[in-house]
Order: C-alpha cells, then sequence, then structure tokens
C-alpha cells in the first residue's frame, strides 16, 4: 500500500511553497492535539541536512521535496493530499481513510488504532513475504 499519494495541484501548490519560501521541503507530520485528538502538522525544511532517518520522500523534483515523518507513517498509509481552492480561501485538503473522525477545521483527526495496527501487521506480513 502507498504511504500517501499527491493530486498534481498539490505537487505544483508543494513546488510554490518551496519558491516561494527558498525551502528544500514542505514536511507533514501529526502530531497530538486539537478537538479529535491528532493535528496534522505542516512545515518546511529548509535544506535536505534537516532530514531525519526516519524521514520518507514522497514527492521530489529538482526544487522542491514532499516528506512525510517517520512517526507518522502508519497514520497515513493510504491517504491521498489534495490542494482545493475556494471563494473563502485555499488549502491543503486531506482524505484519509484511516480516520475514525475529524473536526470541521479540516485539522484536527482521531483514528481507529485496532484498524491502524491490523493494516501495519498485515503490511509487514506481506513485505516479509515478498
Amino acid at each position: 500500500m502507498t504511504i500517501c499519494t499527491l493530486t498534481d495541484i498539490a505537487k505544483t501548490q508543494i513546488d510554490t511553497i518551496c519558491k516561494e519560501n527558498e525551502s528544500y521541503a514542505v514536511t507533514l507530520n501529526l502530531k497530538g492535539g486539537g478537538c479529535a485528538g491528532f493535528e496534522y502538522d505542516w512545515g518546511t525544511y529548509a535544506t535536505a541536512d534537516e532530514l531525519l532517518d526516519d524521514d520518507t520522500i514522497i514527492y521530489g523534483t529538482e526544487s522542491s521535496t514532499f516528506i512525510v515523518g517517520g512517526t507518522s507513517i502508519m497514520f497515513l498509509f493510504g491517504t491521498e493530499v489534495d490542494y482545493v481552492k475556494s471563494i473563502v480561501g485555499s488549502n491543503f485538503e486531506i482524505r484519509n481513510p484511516n480516520a475514525m473522525s475529524a473536526c470541521g477545521c479540516g485539522v484536527s483527526v482521531n483514528f481507529d488504532t485496532e484498524k491502524l495496527a491490523a493494516s501495519v501487521d498485515t503490511d509487514k506480513l506481506a513485505a516479509s513475504a515478498i
């Protein structure tokens, strides 16, 4: 299973963010908090030197990169990241099949940890069979 996919418009926005901020990468992580239990945490890395050992590069070009932090990977399996524009603004929209519930703000989310544990165990079994 793919960790995370990006729509073409999301890739374009990541390219724009990196260029405008003179950054190496846009990062996505999860942290505890928010009204649903976890929050999506967006950030940037100025250079490739900031990469952590367990970070995973999802998308990259010569001028931009999208990274998922290692501790967030199991929560983001199968997720699609899109960038949407509307009359009231624009933002990244995360479509996460592992989310059990989410706040209306689109930032705070909660997970079914039993489902996550089962999918991680299945992925380990599939990987070991290769």
